[in-house]
């Protein structure tokens, strides 16, 4: 499904867009599109990267966390 979504560009952008459209016989509507998949994956390989460094932090005892409170 897609949908309109209203946004403003700033000019040096617009102007870039409007230059590599030329350049690459492209639609700006494409290459934004193309661009933020790539924004997308890149985010989400750091929310993912971010995520286990969380989770090993959790669980990445050092060698006095790990043995305090055992009564040996």
């Amino acid at each position: 499904m897609e949908k309109d979504f209203k946004f403003n560009l700033n000019t040096k952008v617009a102007e870039e867009l409007e230059v590599y459209s030329e350049i690459l016989k492209k639609d700006p509507s494409t290459i934004l599109n193309e661009a933020l998949e790539l924004y997308f994956e890149y985010e989400q390989k750091k929310l993912l990267e971010k995520n286990l460094e969380d989770e090993n932090a959790m669980t990445n005892l050092n060698y006095d966390e790990f043995w305090d409170g055992v009564d040996l």
